[in-house]
């Protein structure tokens, strides 16, 4: 058949996966008795491969290529899908922002979830900055094990959908995969979630931030002021 389905049947094949090369995987076929009578390792790789020596009919060596791609591709396919969470297993007791964030990881990759991300705090100069973060942008462009496992402070950045800082007055508004950023408003700044269009409304006066969404602030002492705002989707399938 194809090799699209010689793909298909050997993507989990273990037994090739196991030989770092072709020369290893002819050498698994000569036993101690054919080395005793030949003397030539090279002269037994050649049997092997002309199907005088082993088990069954030998891969040829494009064969074996073609097999341990796949199953390459397999095993990283397979570790993608079952990759573990950042915040997943951690003990964060004591650090109610993190383990806000750990609840919301895993809906917010599957995009079930999208959340907002508001921080005040202080830079490392001691500037007052803040800042909402697209959690699910950052997610995808930055591993979350480094701000999990506290060797890093998860801070706001001029790159994300809104950034000021307080002392140089240096304000910045952009765009992400999931929201537009709408700030010339009478009521303020507002984000406009790219898949179904509603509108989150993050001025804290407000009762309600919006449709399908929700505002919680996380009290910690961390950062001077957290809230997150979730906007529930529906992913189409």
């Amino acid at each position: 058949m194809s090799d699209e389905n010689d793909m298909n049947n050997n993507a989990g094949d273990n037994t090739i996966a196991e030989y770092a090369t072709y020369e290893d995987y002819l050498d698994s076929q000569i036993t101690p008795l054919d080395m005793y009578y030949l003397e030539d390792k090279e002269l037994a790789r050649q049997l092997v491969e002309l199907g005088y020596r082993g088990t069954g009919e030998p891969l040829k060596r494009e064969e074996f290529s073609s097999k341990k791609k796949a199953a390459e591709m397999f095993r990283l396919s397979k570790h993608n899908t079952t990759k573990v969470l950042c915040g997943q297993d951690k003990d964060l007791t004591g650090f109610p922002f993190l383990k806000a964030l750990a609840e919301r990881e895993e809906a917010n990759r599957n995009g079930k979830l999208m959340s907002i991300i508001f921080i005040r705090t202080h830079n490392s100069k001691g500037q007052e900055i803040s800042g909402y973060i697209d959690y699910a942008h950052r997610l995808k462009i930055e591993s979350f094990e480094q701000y999990f496992s506290r060797k890093k402070t998860l801070l706001p950045r001029p790159s994300d959908m809104s950034f000021y800082n307080w002392e140089t007055q240096i304000c910045t508004c952009n765009a992400t995969p999931n929201f537009q950023v709408i700030a010339d408003n009478e009521s303020g700044l507002l984000f406009k979630n790219k898949r179904d269009r509603k509108i989150i409304n993050v001025d804290p006066k407000e009762s309600k931030p919006g449709d399908n969404s929700t505002r919680t602030e996380i009290s910690t002492h961390e950062y001077i002021q957290v809230v997150i705002y979730d906007h529930f989707t529906r992913r189409k399938n």
